[in-house]
C-alpha cells in the first residue's frame, strides 16, 4: 500500500484490486502487501459490480463508502482504488 499526504494534509492509500464479478458469495483475499483478490457478488452491468466493490473494500478497511474511489480500471477487472484518511 501506498500511503501518501497531499496538499490538504489527508492520508491516502493506493490499492491494487483483481475484482472477479458475479460471484456466489463476496470474499476478499489479501495475495500482496497492497493487492486484494475481491469476489463480488454483483454483476458487471451499469457500474453495479463497481459499486458494490466500493462498498465490499469500505467494510473491509473500516473506513466510509464516501472515502473510497476507483482510480484507474472502471472497466476492467484490475482496478487501483483510493482510500482517504
Amino acid at each position: 500500500m501506498f500511503t501518501e499526504r497531499d496538499a490538504c494534509s489527508q492520508t491516502y492509500m493506493l490499492i491494487r484490486v483483481h475484482v472477479t464479478p458475479n460471484a456466489r458469495e463476496v470474499s476478499v483475499t489479501k495475495v500482496d502487501e497492497s493487492v486484494f483478490e475481491v469476489r463480488v457478488d454483483e454483476r458487471a452491468i451499469h457500474g453495479r459490480a463497481n459499486k458494490r466493490l466500493l462498498e465490499i473494500m469500505a467494510k473491509h478497511l473500516g473506513v466510509p463508502k464516501s472515502r473510497v474511489f476507483i482510480v484507474r480500471g472502471v472497466k476492467t477487472r484490475d482496478k487501483i482504488i483510493e482510500v482517504v484518511s
